[in-house]
């Protein structure tokens, strides 16, 4: 990485630079997702609902292992080569291999363990619990590989290699494509799995990229090198990815807790409503790949800023790219809440599901627009290890989305209107709390 060519050249040239093959790979990425709704579509409403079940679970893994965990090891590393510091920067991607270990495992333990009392708390009951454990039990059984892929592509965007870890994430996306329809279907002598075979795919794809990303790092070609002969580790390195890294994960189990307490409501409406509703909310944590490809541009560009002292510049760059990144989501919330059947569609021909997906596509889709711009100053955050209110907005948005759901279900009643219009209140607080706290100086 070209620290001092970070530090001089013109900002939007820089961020659209880096962010490009971000943005390619997180839509394909998004395709990748898409196209295993479908496959899970086609085997019924059961197992589409199902999916909805396990999916926030998925993505709460995703978010800290990317998002949150992920996030602290590329602004640490990047603040680290901002600095001057080369070794500290390797010393620390050592470190962080060892730690997705630890957390990946920790995950299979907990899922596998808990997986049934879990879905049923959301629920989830008879076929539609049976489907969800289905993918749930697959899926944790092998996350490590997807921990693995998602700090070791942190390592890389750390580095300012946007290319090389696109790269890479492209390749598993479209492993993943192939293996889910092979998988979920089944060819030749190849059973099909169900749903089962949606998660195996997701496990095959991961441990893939992630082989070739630390073959990549082992190179010699990044800006930090992986050498297993001079593995020594140390407490200091530890604490130094693990307390903003933490920290980070708050924001996430945040998220997905309101997507839970979400999910709890719209149970009581129906399994179709449900499929629905796991269908529409599909798009809004696909758009968390989307913000993401702005996102770790940013953490890597206000990680290098704030490494170098440059912080006046590090806040306007992050201001740039958040604003793109509402743009982004705005635009597209907004073309899906007038027309939900181009999302809708796509996954199922059974009209009450879509129609629950398309109502909450009308209400929810013109707030994606205050998501975008929340979490990528969340992302520019971590670029500069200041994370105390982006945390704090995503607890006040679980806040809010949880007494609004108690006031609904005592009170109100929870129509299938008033629990979507609550998720939309909740993305609005997220993104607004974000921002005032910036700009009244919570990075200073």
């Amino acid at each position: 990485m070209n620290t001092i060519a970070l530090l001089s050249a013109p900002i939007v040239p820089s961020i659209l630079r880096l962010a490009a093959p971000n943005m390619l790979a997180m839509t394909v990425m998004l395709a990748t997702s898409a196209a295993e709704a479908w496959y899970v579509g086609q085997l019924g409403t059961a197992a589409l609902a199902g999916l909805a079940l396990a999916f926030p679970m998925f993505m709460l893994m995703t978010m800290m292992s990317a998002g949150a965990m992920g996030g602290a090891v590329a602004g640490a590393v990047a603040q680290a080569l901002g600095a001057g510091n080369r070794d500290h920067a390797e010393r620390l991607a050592m470190h962080a291999i060892l730690i997705a270990l630890v957390l990946g495992g920790l995950f299979s333990l907990i899922f596998l363990t808990l997986g049934t009392s879990i879905y049923g708390l959301l629920g989830g009951s008879d076929e539609v619990l049976k489907e969800a454990l289905a993918f749930s039990n697959m899926l944790f059984a092998g996350c490590i590989s997807i921990w693995l892929l998602n700090f070791l592509s942190s390592v890389v965007r750390g580095c300012g290699h946007m290319r090389a870890a696109a790269t890479m994430m492209i390749i598993t996306s479209f492993t993943q494509i192939g293996l889910g329809a092979l998988f979920v279907f089944g060819w030749g002598p190849i059973p099909g799995m169900g749903i089962t075979g949606a998660a195996l795919a997701a496990i095959l794809g991961s441990t893939f990229g992630a082989i070739l990303l630390l073959l990549y790092l082992m190179s010699g070609k990044a800006a930090v090198r992986l050498s297993l002969r001079a593995i020594s580790f140390r407490q200091a390195e530890f604490a130094h990815l693990l307390r903003p890294g933490l920290l980070a994960c708050v924001s996430p189990l945040s998220s997905v807790g309101s997507a839970i307490v979400i999910t709890a409501l719209v149970a009581r409406l129906g399994p179709e409503v449900l499929a629905g509703y796991g269908i529409g909310v599909r798009l809004e944590f696909l758009l968390i790949p989307i913000i993401f490809g702005i996102g770790a541009t940013l953490i890597t560009l206000v990680g290098v800023h704030f490494g170098a002292n440059e912080v006046d510049r590090g806040h306007k760059i992050a201001w740039i790219g958040a604003f793109g990144a509402a743009l982004v989501t705005g635009f597209i919330g907004g073309v899906l809440a007038l027309f939900p059947d181009l999302w809708a569609n796509l996954f199922t021909d059974v009209e009450t599901v879509r129609e629950a997906c398309r109502l909450y596509l009308r209400i929810a889709g013109p707030s994606y627009g205050f998501f975008g711009l929340g979490l990528a100053l969340y992302f520019a955050s971590q670029g500069a290890r200041r994370l105390f209110w982006p945390v704090a907005a995503g607890a006040f948005r679980l806040l809010v989305v949880s007494i609004g759901g108690l006031i609904l279900i005592y009170y109100w009643g929870p129509t299938i209107e008033n629990v979507f219009a609550l998720v939309a209140l909740g993305m609005i607080t997220l993104g607004v709390t974000i921002a005032f706290a910036i700009k009244l100086g919570a990075w200073r």
